[in-house]
């Protein structure tokens, strides 16, 4: 299994962080456009929970490389739009908030988080262009193929969408990274390999696995109040992990292998808290891990 870490080493030369940014979008699932309560699983920071909170994107950046100052002497950055849809405005908009997070000269690279359905032709000229100078890796929260699961976390695209996004910025020369949820209610191990599958089919360049969470102030707490659905077990988790794994390529980049939310609004899994002991058994179990889990603060 080839590692965000060992890509990104190869490519740079020196350890890479990312560095998460919440840039003040919204998304088409909270505006209003397609709904106003965001996906089930999405807490009120739009998977912005671990973004500084500091204002613009440069002192956000600043903030989190003081941070990892110490840990990260001689390295370089990725500066991450992470939070909500970092697509979702106008182009002379993205330019502006994307130059910006580039400027800096230890900033050798963006990844912007995004949905396949915000992904206009010049959006993705902008994206083009900005890769010609440092490359950019946009990721697609996909999250499932199945139309039971795509209604009950409210997507809000047909699958159709990923796959024409995806051959689009493949065109372009970018570098896509897909987000894929295990544990999903209803979901069987074979239904997240073929989610996997057909994300390998789609040309993804790499792909982040997260552990359905149950986070504060979310429907899904709602949800799971009523015991309406159960979470996995660790073992559980560990076992479809491994099976999605085994179907990826060689060349394939495994950016992340389980995903948490802050521990202050953590319902379930609790497990899922301990990051240390999580990592540990799942680099355990999974052959060639090292450390999968590439460090975003």
């Amino acid at each position: 299994m080839r590692t965000a870490n060992e890509s990104y080493r190869a490519r740079f030369g020196c350890k890479v962080y990312r560095l998460s940014i919440d840039a003040g979008f919204t998304c088409p699932n909270r505006d209003g456009t397609l709904d106003t309560r965001g996906c089930i699983f999405c807490s009120g920071r739009g998977s912005g929970d671990f973004c500084p909170d500091c204002g613009g994107v440069t002192a956000q950046l600043e903030q989190a490389k003081a941070r990892v100052a110490a840990k990260n002497r001689g390295g370089k950055y990725i500066a991450y739009f992470q939070a909500f849809t970092n697509t979702y405005a106008p182009v002379s908009q993205l330019e502006a908030l994307y130059r910006e997070a580039m400027g800096s000269e230890d900033i050798v690279g963006l990844a912007i988080g995004t949905r396949p359905d915000c992904l206009e032709p010049e959006v993705v000229e902008l994206l083009g262009r900005l890769n010609a100078e440092k490359p950019v890796s946009v990721e697609l929260g996909l999250q499932t193929i199945h139309p039971d699961s795509i209604r009950f976390i409210r997507r809000g695209y047909e699958n159709e969408v990923y796959f024409d996004a995806v051959r689009r910025l493949k065109l372009a020369g970018l570098e896509v990274v897909t987000h894929i949820i295990l544990g999903l209610p209803g979901e069987t191990a074979e239904m997240a390999v073929q989610t996997t599958k057909a994300a390998v089919a789609a040309g993804t360049d790499g792909v982040k696995f997260h552990l359905l969470h149950v986070l504060k102030g979310t429907d899904l707490e709602a949800l799971y109040a009523r015991g309406a659905f159960s979470c996995l077990t660790m073992e559980e988790y560990g076992k479809i992990l491994s099976a999605c794994i085994a179907v990826l390529p060689p060349e394939t980049v495994v950016h992340r292998i389980t995903g948490d939310g802050a521990k202050k609004d953590l319902i379930a899994p609790l497990w899922s808290a301990d990051k240390k002991r999580v990592l540990n058994y799942l680099h355990r179990i999974l052959p060639g891990t090292g450390q999968a889990n590439h460090k975003t603060v």
